[in-house]
């Protein structure tokens, strides 16, 4: 949050945190479902920053997205070995 409000949004120091972030959550041992969605979600929004300022070619952006390639292909297998479970009511 303070590389946001001090660097802004945009800028790639901010963009590699939040790059950073995602990737601790989606990789740590243990990692819960909503840790994977939230790195998932995370990089989808970091990428479209990365996008719209830096341009696809920039490594930075890149780099988010291959990070957000390995976040949603944890998530899927993730998903596959704990499917939601769905109460009658």
């Amino acid at each position: 949050p303070v590389a946001r409000r001090v660097l802004g949004d945009g800028h790639d120091i901010t963009l590699k945190l939040r790059r950073a972030y995602a990737m601790a959550l989606y990789r740590a041992d243990g990692a819960t479902l909503d840790d994977i969605r939230e790195a998932v979600t995370t990089l989808e929004e970091t990428a479209r920053t990365a996008q719209r300022v830096l341009g696809g070619a920039h490594p930075t952006a890149a780099g988010i997205e291959k990070a957000l390639r390995n976040a949603r292909d944890v998530l899927r297998a993730q998903e596959i070995l704990q499917p939601r479970t769905f109460s009658r009511g």
